[in-house]
């Protein structure tokens, strides 16, 4: 197969000077893609610090052959998701790419964890996303071409104790980023999300001294393949760990349909309610949600 190149694209990474923001401006930049590195430098509590991540990556790249520049705006305001793809429109003249992969971390329980913390992982996360996707997205459209990948996390597919904003905001990635395929679908644009595990910053704290090797370099070749022109999934999930690539899905089972049910008929049924009939996956592109309705709505004139 020949080389999979990204010559004349323009990719806005955010939360790009580290970790897998890193890697994969890295990789994209290697093979011909124009870098806008967004990071504001901060710690992963969100904190203000000296480093100058942004700015250290967009030199290395450069000295590499490359062509990048830093932004150092953050994601948490929709004006600087708005100065974060004008940066890429007044350097490079559009967007094609659009890898959201800032974040922070502010753990907590369910029980303890303070509002405060809560809105600076929401503002990062989940609001940063949808500010910059907002922001590229008309462009995108306009221009009949747009890849985007959303960085959601196996906490937002099952949860995670202590952590309950990070979970609830990479789960929040789903019906964005399948919003963004759906409505994208006729004009070549393109969203997806990956669902990585990688050893970075964001693991501080945890104790992964029996972990096998899990770096961020083994998660940007999928992450590449979707931000690739050639790529056609849309509105999918795509795990990466430590070498192993594999899709994620939202599926149902059929169930069981009766016009009317009264609570003991529900707990006489639960077994068939919750195992029951053939396993579903509905697409969201074209239209799953429409496909899930049609199919209950099949089950209802059958019965």
């Amino acid at each position: 197969m020949p080389e999979l190149r990204f010559d004349g694209r323009v990719a806005v990474i955010t939360g790009g000077g580290r970790g897998l923001g890193r890697a994969h401006a890295l990789l994209l930049a290697s093979r011909g893609c124009k870098i806008v590195v967004n990071d504001p430098g901060v710690s992963m509590a969100g904190d203000a610090t000296a480093e100058g991540p942004a700015q250290t990556l967009a030199a290395e790249i450069r000295a590499a052959g490359g062509e990048a520049i830093a932004n150092t705006d953050s994601v948490a305001t929709p004006e600087g998701g708005k100065a974060i793809i004008d940066a890429a429109l007044e350097a490079f003249g559009r967007i094609d790419i659009l890898i959201h992969s800032a974040g922070n971390v502010r753990r907590g329980s369910l029980c303890d964890l303070g509002y405060e913390d809560f809105a600076a992982v929401l503002d990062v996360h989940l609001k940063g996303a949808y500010h910059v996707v907002r922001e590229a997205f008309p462009h995108m459209m306009a221009q009949g071409y747009g890849r985007i990948v959303l960085t959601s996390s196996i906490n937002g597919l099952y949860g995670k104790s202590d952590n309950v904003t990070y979970a609830m905001c990479k789960a929040g990635f789903m019906g964005l980023s399948n919003t963004a395929a759906i409505e994208g679908q006729h004009s070549n644009v393109r969203s997806n999300l990956i669902v990585p595990a990688a050893v970075t910053r964001m693991s501080d704290g945890i104790d992964t001294s029996k972990f096998p090797p899990m770096i961020p370099e083994q998660v940007a070749p999928m992450v590449a393949y979707l931000c690739h022109e050639d790529c056609q999934a849309s509105g999918e999930m795509y795990v990466a760990m430590g070498g192993r690539l594999g899709r994620a899905r939202i599926t149902e089972n059929a169930g069981l349909y009766r016009p009317d049910w009264s609570v003991e008929e529900v707990a006489d049924q639960i077994d068939v309610i919750r195992e029951g009939g053939d396993a579903l996956a509905f697409p969201p592109v074209p239209d799953g949600q429409l496909d899930h309705l049609l199919y209950g709505f099949g089950m209802i004139r059958e019965g």
